[in-house]
């Protein structure tokens, strides 16, 4: 199975973050970091994403 590979607009989409937030939350380490995948370019893998969402979604039940 190939890895999905999502750009910035699509993550911003999927958790209604900003640019802003999300390197923010980067910086903070409390956000999955992207690939490399050009000069000016970055990707995230959607199973980074997947497990950054569930463990929130862990912390939020209780």
């Amino acid at each position: 199975m190939v890895e999905q590979l999502l750009k910035r607009r699509v993550v911003e989409e999927m958790t209604g973050f900003s640019r802003t937030t999300i390197y923010r939350l980067m910086a903070e380490g409390r956000f999955p970091r992207p690939l490399r995948t050009g000069e000016n370019s970055v990707r995230w893998r959607m199973s980074d994403l997947q497990k950054w969402m569930d463990a929130l979604a862990e912390t939020s039940v209780a």
